[in-house]
């Protein structure tokens, strides 16, 4: 038995000898594996080292060759700084002398040969300046079709932002609670659903939906208020009724879409561009119906294109669809023009139609007369008196404005603002203003109504001049 033991102590002895020399050799390479890392990396370390110092020499030098153009540049600045002030002096001293000789100001030599010019030629003038006023109505008479699809077109000034969010009253502030219910679980519910934001803030007897598409926020609002008749606020019962108002809402979308093509005589239109068209009828636009208004023009630009000769149907057609894209503008990239031309060409459209409604806001150029009939309808259509929304006070400010700038010159007797800001009449003083004077101050007046005031559409300035001779027989 010892023998044994000494037998497997010499056996282990030898075993761990093996062993020890196995983890020494494994040790070893290991040691020498990991200085030829170090040594790889410590090379690609300087190779990198030398690398930036190169660069960084050649950073300086083109610092230093960017320092020498700067104050290149810094010089010639100087040098033409200094030979316009020379200039400058030169042309101010040649007026001067130029004064003394005339012993008159620029102004007042000027003011001069204009007033002596107007003396002799007044009457010249006056004869030339009406026969180009007869020349100019024949000719507008011949393009009566571009001149009238043109001169009408307005453009709208109101200020007023789309409606995004709808207030739906509750009875009391009660049910507050269980529209929220427990941990929020109903509200989190409903808003998953409806894709809306619902505002339940300190605001008495209501609570106030929020989203950027009108579609959904009139379905959580149909929902909402069937849930509140109904009292069984919880998750399950809120899809049911969600589920159950956005049927109704596709069902009044269609119908709103077929009315209005029915309403303005449009046939033949693909039924899923009336279900898009529909989706206007949730859809306002510096506060105008977005439907109605588009319905608006379908009858104005059909009423011009009769007058005009031009084909009635087109351009009903380009005026109800004129603005399709805006039902899609929130959830398709690009402006309500181009989402509203890949609408129409998707679903097969005609090509005159789709020319027609594309230019209204001139992002293509008219191709048809039926093209600027549009704009001129859009144009009337937003710009009537109560179509969109505009403040009383500025309104009247604005034509306080008009008339102020008109009287604000010399020889004006008395100004008027007519037509709701779209006119105004300027009498002035006949003994002070002549007949070419009077044509001049209108051009004045204008010029200075586009400088300082923003309007709606044309302004017309109409200057009158009244001779009255008094006698009296005694």
């Amino acid at each position: 038995m010892e023998l044994e033991i000494k037998e497997m102590l010499l056996t282990a002895k030898e075993d761990a000898k093996k062993i020890t020399a196995e983890a020494e050799a494994k040790n070893s390479k290991i040691v020498e594996d990991a200085k030829v890392e170090i040594r790889e990396k410590e090379e690609k370390i300087h190779q990198v080292e030398d690398r930036l110092i190169k660069k960084e020499d050649f950073l300086d030098k083109r610092q230093v060759d960017l320092d020498k153009e700067v104050e290149l540049v810094k010089q010639r600045v100087a040098e033409i700084k200094a030979i316009r002030e020379q200039a400058d002096k030169l042309e101010q001293d040649r007026k001067i002398a130029i004064e003394k000789v005339a012993r008159l100001t620029t102004e007042q030599a000027k003011d001069e040969v204009i007033k002596a010019a107007e003396k002799n030629y007044e009457e010249d003038i006056m004869v030339r300046m009406n026969k180009l006023d007869t020349q100019g109505e024949e000719l507008l008479e011949n393009k009566a079709r571009d001149i009238l699809a043109v001169s009408i077109q307005r453009l709208a000034s109101s200020v007023a932002s789309d409606v995004m969010s709808t207030v739906v009253p509750i009875p009391s502030d009660d049910v507050k609670g269980k529209i929220i219910g427990k941990e929020g679980r109903n509200i989190k519910s409903f808003e998953r659903i409806t894709g809306v934001e619902v505002l339940v803030d300190d605001t008495p007897g209501a609570i106030t939906i929020s989203s950027f598409d009108p579609v959904r926020r009139h379905v959580a609002r149909l929902a909402l208020e069937e849930l509140l008749k109904d009292g069984r606020i919880q998750p399950s019962r809120i899809e049911q009724v969600v589920e159950k108002a956005k049927q109704d809402i596709n069902k009044t979308i269609k119908e709103k879409g077929e009315q209005a093509a029915y309403e303005c005589g449009v046939i033949g239109l693909d039924p899923r561009i009336l279900l898009i068209l529909g989706r206007l009828h949730f859809r306002t636009s510096y506060g105008q119906n977005v439907l109605m208004h588009s319905v608006q023009m379908a009858h104005i630009a059909g009423m011009i294109a009769e007058e005009l000769g031009a084909n009635v149907q087109v351009a009903k057609a380009g005026a109800l669809l004129h603005d399709i894209g805006k039902a899609l503008d929130h959830e398709v990239t690009g402006t309500h023009v181009e989402i509203g031309r890949r609408i129409l060409q998707k679903f097969g459209a005609p090509e005159e139609v789709i020319k027609a409604m594309q230019s209204h806001h001139e992002e293509y150029p008219y191709e048809t007369i039926e093209s600027r009939i549009v704009q001129t309808a859009d144009a009337i259509s937003g710009s009537r008196p109560g179509a969109r929304r505009d403040n009383v006070e500025n309104y009247l400010k604005r034509l306080g404005d008009l008339e102020a700038i008109a009287t604000s010159f010399k020889g004006i007797e008395k100004a008027y603002a007519l037509q709701a800001g779209r006119e105004i009449r300027v009498f002035v003083r006949p003994e002070e203003l002549g007949d070419v004077e009077s044509k001049n101050i209108a051009r004045e007046i204008a010029l200075k109504i586009e400088k300082d005031m923003k309007y709606p559409g044309e302004i017309k300035v109409i200057v009158i001049r009244e001779q009255r001779t008094i006698e009296f027989a005694r």
